[in-house]
């Protein structure tokens, strides 16, 4: 219940403080991507349950090739993990909390089996110490050979044996330091 407190009062200080940062985000996403600036995707949450993830839309639908899909506003966005902001409103649904695993796509978390399947009992969260560690995921997988068996073999393995440690050990400070954690390393890049 505290969790959920600090998750609603949190989220609704930083929309408050950063409404003016969110709509000039918005209005960048919308002249740098040509749409309307908000990508929604289903993802899975507590419990295996669906839901739509927000996030600004940072890939043009109609560019010839992946590298130009990508604007420098948009990389821009994803390095400083800005294009993650309107999760806060994920948050405040409830469909997602400050710190957890990572929501990821249908086929992942929600296929576990055994002892694994305990992180479906956690909410998603906007960050966790399986999403620092693979921070730069996507162009870890952009250097290799098969990026899916990489993905699937390696990564998302680690992901899991990291969620399913702090399912054990997570705790109200322990998010807080993960959370400081996070911060510094998004000033730091």
């Amino acid at each position: 219940m505290a969790k959920r407190i600090f998750d609603i009062f949190f989220a609704l200080v930083i929309i408050l403080f950063f409404s003016w940062l969110l709509l000039i985000l918005w209005c960048i996403a919308i002249i740098d991507t040509v749409t309307n600036s908000i990508f929604i995707q289903e993802r899975i949450g507590q419990f295996g349950k669906k839901f739509k993830i927000y996030k600004f839309r940072s890939m043009q639908d109609n560019a010839a090739s992946e590298e130009r899909r990508i604007s420098k506003i948009a990389q821009f966005l994803r390095k400083y993990k800005l294009d993650e902001l309107p999760q806060l409103f994920n948050i405040l649904k409830g469909d997602m909390s400050f710190v957890g695993p990572r929501p990821d796509l249908p086929g992942y978390y929600d296929v576990l089996e055994g002892e694994n399947r305990k992180i479906l009992n956690l909410k998603p969260g906007l960050t966790s110490l399986a999403g620092l560690k693979y921070y730069n995921e996507e162009q870890l997988l952009k250097r290799q050979q098969d990026p899916f068996w990489f993905n699937d073999q390696v990564i998302f393995p680690d992901k899991v044996q990291l969620n399913l440690d702090y399912y054990y050990h997570h705790s109200f400070w322990g998010d807080i330091n993960i959370i400081m954690k996070t911060v510094s390393f998004i000033f730091s890049k």
